[in-house]
């Protein structure tokens, strides 16, 4: 299902109990309104309880059963910087959904790499199950976006030459900080800090291959299932982080992703 006004949806632990619930209020002083069940396959229904957001812990506000697709080299001044030319059709690879984690979790430096990159990115939850999507229809299968990180072991990525060790590493796909729903993403800023310095910085109106053009063509290969994970590429600006690290991505109209790093 898809949502089309505006709405934030979050994943909750508060005294050992997971929920969701409807993010509502002014920065700062969020509440979070409880829902009933899992709203990627039930209607939203309020509880009628509410909680303070600073009083729970934000989790991955999804966690797919299926996969997390990603989309390589998606914006030109990225792929430049690495010395790749840009795909003329977007460039697919998978991440196992054991590499989600949620806001504030740790980022695991693992020992095989010594060059482990932050990539801030726009992701796209689904939210049916569908295949051969037209674009006219994607608005169909979308239920809302949140913000990644595409942690990207640098090193392993050159030497193995495919990329499915370098993305897949436990810990290496931030989710957060919840799902924004009805949102218009056609031209939204996103950034990346590293311990409070500016590393990235474009829009998501610079991508190559727009959300609808990547959905139509994911969905041509394989069945996308409630709860996939799509993310979007990440612009110019990637770079190294170590243990003892902070990484935060923002993005406008959605809100930021924050994860230290340590030593696996």
């Amino acid at each position: 299902m898809s949502y089309p006004r505006r709405v934030r949806i979050a994943r909750f632990s508060r005294q050992g109990r997971q929920a969701f619930g409807l993010v509502e209020g002014d920065v700062g002083a969020e509440m979070l309104g409880v829902i009933e069940g899992d709203p990627l396959y039930t209607p939203i229904n309020a509880t009628g309880e509410r909680v303070r957001l600073a009083d729970v812990k934000l989790l991955a506000p999804v966690i797919p059963r299926s996969k997390v697709i990603g989309v390589g080299r998606n914006y030109a001044e990225h792929a430049a910087e690495l010395g790749n030319d840009v795909p003329v059709e977007p460039l697919l690879f998978l991440k196992p959904n054991t590499a989600v984690i949620s806001p504030g979790d740790d980022i695991k430096y693992p020992p095989q790499s010594a060059e482990v990159h932050f990539e801030g990115e726009l992701a796209v939850v689904i939210g049916r199950l569908c295949r051969d999507v037209p674009v006219e229809r994607v608005g169909e299968v979308v239920f809302g976006y949140t913000v990644a990180n595409d942690v990207t072991a640098r090193d392993l990525q050159r030497s193995d030459g495919q990329w499915t060790r370098a993305k897949g590493f436990d810990s290496f796909c931030p989710l957060g900080p919840w799902i924004a729903g009805g949102l218009e993403i056609d031209d939204l800023a996103l950034t990346t800090e590293l311990n409070g310095e500016l590393k990235q910085a474009a829009r998501t109106s610079s991508m190559v291959h727009k959300v609808p053009e990547l959905i139509a063509y994911i969905s041509s290969v394989m069945t996308l299932l409630p709860g996939d994970v799509i993310l979007t590429g990440t612009p110019s600006g990637v770079g190294p982080m170590k243990p003892g690290d902070e990484v935060t991505v923002t993005i406008e109209g959605i809100g930021s992703l924050t994860n230290p790093v340590v030593a696996r």
